[in-house]
């Protein structure tokens, strides 16, 4: 048990006066000097690190890379040619999307992914300064956006699904301002995922509305209540790539391969957006949307991504569309931590915050949302904190609900009779 006392302390010493001044860092910085000075261990739910040992293929991949000499040379700016194809493969068999092998690009994560599709965006229509993030989700992309000079809208999709999204998209593109949309799927945190009829809808609107879509993918195939595991058979991850030519899919090594030490990603980037020229970028030597990413914007930050962790992530792709490798069997574990946590939470008065999916039971996956009744976000992360437990406040993510954000990945068996006693004690105490 830590203290009033031992917390304001702590946040102090971080120069920070309440748990809302932090981000997602501090909280596991603050977590981990409470650790330290209390001597007991905490229960980490607030980070959305992979806890997940990779596969061997990623490891055998990377060292034959390395023994054949990779290291001395200078990667691509876009990737190297066997991430481009086994990609193109595998948006194919687990999409059921055409995307040429060309118009695939290395990148080091998702972030960095991120942040070049968002500074294409705003060199190629500098009229249109507007992102919309489809809300909640990953804060730290409203930074990136904020950084490159972009402006940004949001909503949260908690009482706004289906017709009613489309709806409240529309409202906000009619401006004329837009020139991205940003979201998950499933989404970070709220675990819902978007339908085909929603997706439907907009790819439509990109498409009348001329903007595109970032559709992060860092969740890939981690909608459990469906099989998604099975290469060239549906069901298909859904993705708008289905119903737009005007989109760009970022999908990350970090979660669904557990390889986000690496820092590997990919952008799937729509054949036709890849080669759409704009004026504007004209003033950088290039023409086409693309050519400006991968030679411009890529090149600029990192020239390039190390060419191993790019072997490590082909292999696994290449062995997952052949069959030869079911990464959404090793990621179902995230599955059964969320149920037993969701059961102990439910049984000791909390309640789930993003509670169904257009009226179905949410998945079981790497995130859930729960609060305690008379409480804030930021005073539930702040009491749980004080027994041992870590989460993260709904208020930094988008989201209009009170709240924390629970994260899977790092609670193991070992701690399971751990997490119950700790909770019930807080539950006991705040009757």
């Amino acid at each position: 048990m830590v203290s009033k006392e031992q917390l304001n302390a702590a946040l102090a010493r971080q120069g920070l006066q309440s748990v809302a001044q932090a981000n997602i860092r501090d909280i596991q910085t603050l977590s981990k000097a409470l650790e330290q000075e209390s001597g007991e261990p905490f229960i980490h739910l607030e980070m959305g690190v992979p806890g997940l040992k990779p596969s061997d293929i990623a490891f055998e991949a990377e060292v034959e890379a390395l023994k054949g000499g990779c290291a001395a040379v200078y990667p691509p700016n876009a990737g190297i040619a066997r991430l481009h194809e086994a990609a193109s493969r595998f948006v194919k068999a687990f999409i059921d999307v055409d995307v040429a092998p060309a118009h695939i690009c290395a990148t080091t994560g998702s972030m960095q992914g991120t942040f070049s599709v968002m500074m294409t965006m705003h060199h190629a229509n500098p009229a249109k300064d507007t992102v919309l993030f489809i809300d909640p989700g990953f804060n730290v992309q409203k930074t990136q956006a904020q950084i490159i000079g972009l402006k940004g809208e949001h909503f949260d999709v908690h009482h706004c699904r289906g017709q009613q999204l489309l709806d409240r998209m529309e409202d906000i593109l009619r401006t004329g301002k837009v020139c991205l949309i940003v979201y998950s799927n499933p989404n970070n945190p709220s675990w819902i995922c978007l339908s085909d009829e929603e997706l439907q809808g907009i790819g439509a609107l990109a498409t009348r509305y001329d903007v595109v879509v970032l559709e992060d993918l860092a969740y890939f195939a981690m909608d459990f209540r469906k099989d998604l595991s099975r290469p060239y058979e549906a069901p298909f991850q859904p993705s708008v790539a289905k119903y737009t030519d005007n989109y760009v899919m970022a999908i990350s090594g970090s979660k669904a391969f557990s390889y986000a030490g690496q820092r590997i990603g990919t952008l799937a980037i729509s054949d036709r957006l890849y080669v759409r020229e704009y004026a504007p970028l004209g003033a950088f030597g290039v023409k086409s949307w693309g050519d400006f990413l991968s030679g411009r914007v890529l090149y600029t930050m990192s020239s390039g991504t190390a060419h191993a962790p790019q072997h490590a992530l082909a292999a696994m792709m290449e062995a997952a569309v052949e069959g030869r490798f079911d990464f959404v069997a090793e990621i179902r574990e995230y599955g059964r931590r969320a149920k037993f946590m969701k059961d102990v939470l439910l049984r000791h008065g909390f309640y789930l915050v993003y509670d169904n999916d257009l009226g179905a039971p949410l998945a079981d996956g790497f995130y859930f949302t729960t609060q305690y009744p008379g409480m804030t976000d930021i005073e539930l992360t702040a009491e749980l904190m004080r027994y041992g437990i870590a989460v993260f406040p709904l208020e930094s993510m988008g989201s209009d609900e009170q709240g924390v954000r629970i994260c899977t990945s790092f609670i193991t068996d070992a701690q399971f009779p751990l997490f119950e006693q700790r909770i019930s004690a807080f539950a006991a105490d705040h009757r």
